[in-house]
């Protein structure tokens, strides 16, 4: 597809590959749904690529985004980001990181340190039983909300 990034020729290249190893058909629908959540940065919902997709494939389902996003978080060509309320969100980026989300608007976005990427796994957990993986993420008030929020008392 055209206007791709290298990140993004990567994700489709690692579902292609998937789909080799696996004998997974690579179909028209997955494509398409694929690039348009390989080239969003905004962490979007079912709905967000649904709406963005069907305007390039007029005849595709709901059902049909839902299921090809499960399909792709199950091996592992995208991982699934929880909102608070409940509305799953996804990322092309799979590799470990940290996300912080504003509480108002619900945008999410990556968030890089390298501080954090050095967090281990405390020991203590092996009471516990085996933990596989960690994700942070930090909870709080986007600049624009916050600048929206300061002109609304300013006006009130």
């Amino acid at each position: 597809m055209q206007g791709t990034d290298s990140s993004s020729r990567d994700i489709v290249k690692a579902f292609e590959d998937t789909c080799r190893r696996e004998g997974l058909k690579l179909t028209y629908q997955r494509l398409a749904i694929l690039h348009a959540l390989a080239n969003a940065k905004d962490h979007p919902g079912a709905e967000d690529i649904y709406e963005q997709v069907k305007s390039k494939v007029p005849p595709i389902s709901f059902d049909t985004v839902y299921r090809t996003l499960a399909l792709f978080e199950r091996f592992g060509v995208i991982a699934r980001v929880q909102y608070p309320d409940d509305r799953a969100r996804y990322d092309p980026d799979t590799a470990p990181h940290p996300h912080i989300v504003c509480i108002n608007c619900k945008k999410i976005e990556d968030f890089h340190s390298s501080t954090l990427d050095e967090v281990k796994i405390p020991e203590e957990t092996e009471k516990w039983g085996m933990v596989k993986s960690k994700h942070l993420e930090f909870r709080g008030i986007c600049r624009k909300c916050l600048e929206n929020e300061k002109k609304e008392r300013t006006r009130g």
